[in-house]
């Protein structure tokens, strides 16, 4: 049972987080924050992760804690959930088209947090969301999941279609590595023997 529930408060939040890394892509998402609201329904869909997040932040002054914030809760829950990573396939990878944005992302399951991200230039503002959170709350979730996490637009143009692909991206590329590997279902994969 691969499931994790999180809380996390601080003067700036109040985060509960539950993950099903089993699940069937089902969301409850309630942020405060429409924009991250929409791309952790899409990381559930296309991750086929079960997420409940609710944050109840001080989103008066703007979105950066709520949104760093989830990060970390998010990342703490994954690696919760995966337990001692007996058997996962460890590394995944996804080049995913958004209309005219193509975004590569790869992942490791090293116990090492680590982000490498290039989107280039992005508008200022998706709506009220300021782009530059999404690379903060990519950061926090690598950090706090211990997984190496790169991101790269290939290609593309209209910063929402390029968020988006990034989420969705990355989404499936935790999907394949979480996947369980049958040739090696009761050994850690790591030639240490620990993640």
């Amino acid at each position: 049972m691969r499931k994790a529930e999180i809380a996390r408060k601080t003067k700036e939040t109040d985060i509960g987080v539950r993950i099903d890394l089993d699940g069937k892509g089902r969301s409850n998402i309630s942020t405060g924050v429409g924009f991250l609201d929409h791309m952790l329904d899409l990381l559930a869909v296309h991750s086929r992760f079960d997420i409940d997040i609710e944050c109840n932040g001080d989103v008066r002054i703007d979105d950066h804690h709520s949104t760093e914030d989830i990060g970390i809760a998010l990342g703490h829950a994954f690696s919760d959930a995966l337990g001692d990573r007996k058997g996962i396939t460890r590394y995944g990878s996804a080049i995913l088209p958004m209309d005219e944005a193509l975004i590569m992302s790869a992942v490791d399951i090293s116990g090492r947090g680590w982000l490498e991200f290039d989107l280039g230039r992005l508008s200022e503002k998706v709506g009220t969301f300021d782009t530059e959170l999404v690379k903060e709350f990519f950061i926090a979730f690598s950090r706090n999941a211990g997984i190496t996490l790169h991101i790269r637009r290939l290609a593309g143009e209209n910063t929402h279609h390029i968020i988006e692909g990034a989420f969705k991206s990355v989404a499936r590329s935790l999907r394949t590595a979480v996947s369980i590997d049958a040739d090696f279902r009761d050994e850690i994969p790591s030639s240490k023997g620990v993640l």
